[in-house]
């Protein structure tokens, strides 16, 4: 299961975990009977609080998304009729499109033009289709930051 959170959104992170996961349940991504991480690894994994994983895992069992079995897991419920499954599907994409226009607006106002456009849209298609999504440009980031702290401290050592 991947599970991508963006700090800098408007959108909270217990609804952006929700949403993510209801998507890959209702897309069939994640399988009936598949387990989901523990609350305590996701929230590890994602660097957020326990809680928030926990009333995420709560609120998908009280959709019929999830059951959360005490001292055994949480495991991806069968789906429900195909016209529900098919309505909150609906639902998500109308979601993911108000987003995607949002962040094609504030790219034009930042004045990228069309082939720009295309070409962050092309490159985070394969990112993710790849599994880095993100994640590779804060690791390249990261390691450059590392680098200079190493030469730093190299130069600045007697």
């Amino acid at each position: 299961m991947f599970i991508r959170i963006e700090r800098g959104s408007s959108s909270p992170v217990s609804r952006q975990i929700a949403e993510q996961i209801r998507a890959q349940c209702l897309s069939g991504a994640l399988a009936p009977g598949e387990p989901l991480p523990s609350v305590r690894q996701l929230a590890r994994e994602l660097a957020v609080n326990v809680n928030t994983v926990f009333r995420v895992y709560e609120q998908m069992a009280a959709d019929k998304l999830i059951e959360m079995r005490h001292g055994d897991g949480t495991y991806v419920l069968p789906r429900g009729p195909a016209r529900e499954n098919s309505r909150l599907l609906a639902a998500q994409r109308e979601q993911y499109e108000l987003e995607f226009n949002a962040v094609i607006h504030r790219g034009l106002l930042l004045g990228l033009e069309l082939p720009d456009l295309r070409r962050l849209l092309t490159a985070a298609v394969a990112a993710e289709k790849r599994g880095a999504g993100g994640e590779s440009r804060s690791r390249e980031s990261k390691s450059r930051g590392a680098q200079a702290s190493e030469k730093t401290a190299t130069e600045n050592t007697p």
